[in-house]
């Protein structure tokens, strides 16, 4: 099932098909999802509990965030125990359950793999932190002091130093997240050797793929020298000397060999910092590492103008930038790997609201045209938990509100510590970027706490729940819910969506975003506005067939307020 081109006379290559290819992929963020015994956490029996709702939406697959065993100091993203299940979120019994159910429903499971770092409260950095001596020492990257201080200047991801000194025994440790989350040492050959067997675990009980976090990070420059400092630091960035690292390949192409090419599993690698040549060596054709990369370029389209610093910024990316993006990695990986397609996850905040339009006259019609735009493309598209039903970011009044760690940090850090700016300017940055904009409670319906809890929720529910939720998107043959309906079932049904190849158009626009795509003599047009104001197009003749569209009728060479219209036509 690896994916591989085959080159025909004319040139033109030709797909090897795979199910991961063909697939829709729906991200569940457990703690957020569905409580199912009211302590105001998701659990996996409220996820067994809607799964029919995933299969009445059509979905192939579903990417778990993390559910194993955790102190939470990052949601699950910092493991105390890779064999075992949250307490919170229920247990092994249960989870077993929910991926014999899914499988009864023909849908999938992804796990989340973490083995970029761990928690600190894992067995096997208690072991490395009791003393220089222990045979678990080398399991982590432990340096020296350099002058009294940290060993480089390094920045952690969610603000301040990467280092954290250890009394104990008188040495530094790295973390690239959060101080509870000590990086793995990859250069040790026992920690491989245990990663491969967790993995092995798993496969076995079953489950079909991995999403890898952070997966660009588990080689380090051995070096560890001090990085640039950017605009309005204190410290130096270290994403130079940890992502794309001099052995990340030959770790990955081990994992491969030793567990991946055994099972038929999708595998995508979360990979910062990674460019076209390295996805190409990430997600080769051949095989031998993984089938996908997530990229973060046309996310991170809104740094640097506008910004308090780093990602923290009010502005919204303009279409002309993301669509450069998108179309360089389009065009760049074609009959070279494959892309990874998506507008959020429980990393970046609400598509609609980021990308989009989310006021009350335009959110549904906007959220749509996004979904065309994204889902006509070549390349497994993903879908957030509620991205559906057009959930939207929500309003930080203080720093209350906030769950994030990420955010938190860079509150104290950049308000509190450093004053470089005011406490409303950094929550308005908050309303435009947080993580925690993706982390409000699924809106189930419009009872309290939107049918999420019957507790109280770990994290505060979205006011607007009253008016977008799935209950009454469920009751609107108009909604986004069925509107992404029709885009799976469409994907299933036409293979130039999945293997045609990518051709931009109308490139000079400000407000179109254009493209075509080819296999044998189907000709796919789609065209989407991505402003409030009409746009001349003159893309679409007569003789097409329309396959979607969130407009019922359409104006001849002009796309009205975020319309999206697609044609499908033999050349």
């Amino acid at each position: 099932m690896e994916s591989r081109q085959t080159g025909n006379a004319a040139g033109i290559y030709e797909e090897r098909k795979a199910w991961w290819k063909e697939a829709v992929v729906y991200q569940i963020y457990p703690r957020s999802f569905a409580d199912s015994d009211g302590d105001g956490i998701g659990d996996l029996n409220g996820i067994t509990a809607h799964l029919p709702y995933l299969r009445k939406l059509g979905i192939d697959v579903i990417w778990l965030s993390p559910v194993y065993q955790s102190p939470n100091d990052d949601n699950g993203y910092d493991i105390s125990d890779y064999r075992a299940i949250m307490t919170e979120f229920g247990t092994m019994e249960d989870f077993d359950r929910m991926l014999e159910r899914a499988h009864a429903l023909g849908i999938r499971i992804v796990m989340d793999l973490v083995v970029n770092h761990t928690s600190d409260e894992h067995r096997w950095f208690v072991e490395s932190s009791s003393s220089r001596d222990n045979p678990f020492r080398d399991y982590y990257i432990w340096k020296e002091p350099r002058e009294g201080r940290e060993p480089n200047n390094w920045e952690s991801c969610f603000s301040g130093s990467a280092w954290q000194y250890d009394e104990r025994t008188g040495m530094y440790y790295l973390h690239c997240f959060s101080k509870k989350q000590p990086d793995l040492n990859w250069e040790n050959p026992k920690v491989r050797e245990e990663v491969f067997d967790l993995m092995d675990f798993w496969c076995r009980k079953g489950i079909d793929g991995f999403r890898m976090d952070v997966i660009s990070m588990i080689s380090k420059n051995q070096d560890f020298p001090d990085g640039p400092i950017k605009d309005n630091g204190v410290y130096g960035d270290m994403f130079p000397y940890v992502c794309n690292g001099p052995r990340v390949h030959e770790y990955l192409k081990e994992m491969n060999r030793r567990v991946l090419s055994r099972y038929d599993l999708m595998t995508v690698g979360e990979a910062a910092g990674v460019t076209l040549e390295e996805a190409a060596k990430y997600a080769c054709a051949d095989g031998s590492e993984l089938n996908m990369v997530f990229q973060f370029e046309h996310t991170d389209t809104v740094q640097g103008e506008g910004s308090v610093i780093g990602k923290w910024t009010t502005r919204k990316p303009r279409m002309s930038e993301i669509r450069k993006v998108l179309n360089k990695w389009q065009l760049g990986l074609e009959g070279r790997a494959w892309n990874s397609l998506y507008w959020d996850n429980h990393d970046q905040p609400r598509a609609v609201s980021r990308f989009g339009n989310d006021s009350e006259k335009w959110r549904v019609v906007s959220a749509k045209m996004l979904a065309v735009c994204l889902h006509m493309m070549k390349g497994t598209p993903y879908i957030y938990q509620g991205e559906e039903i057009g959930m939207t970011n929500t309003r930080f009044t203080s720093l209350e509100d906030c769950r994030d760690i990420e955010e938190i940090n860079a509150y104290r850090q950049y308000v509190t510590r450093l004053k470089i700016t005011d406490d409303q300017t950094m929550l308005r940055c908050f309303d435009t970027v947080a993580r925690d904009n993706a982390r409000t409670p699924m809106q189930w319906d419009d009872s309290e706490n939107a049918g999420f809890t019957s507790g109280t929720p770990w994290i505060r529910v979205n006011p607007n729940f009253k008016t977008i939720n799935a209950e009454a998107a469920l009751e609107d043959p108009d909604s986004v819910f069925w509107f992404y309906r029709d885009l799976i079932r469409l994907r299933h049904t036409y293979p130039v969506i999945v293997y045609g190849s990518f051709e931009p158009l109308m490139e000079e626009s400000e407000a179109v975003y254009a493209y075509r795509r080819r296999l044998g003599d189907q000709v796919l047009t789609v065209a989407c506005n991505w402003t409030d104001k009409d746009q001349a197009c003159g893309l679409f003749e007569e003789g097409g067939m329309d396959l979607i569209s969130n407009y019922k009728t359409h104006r001849e060479g002009i796309l009205g307020p975020y319309e999206a219209r697609v044609m499908l036509e033999k050349s």
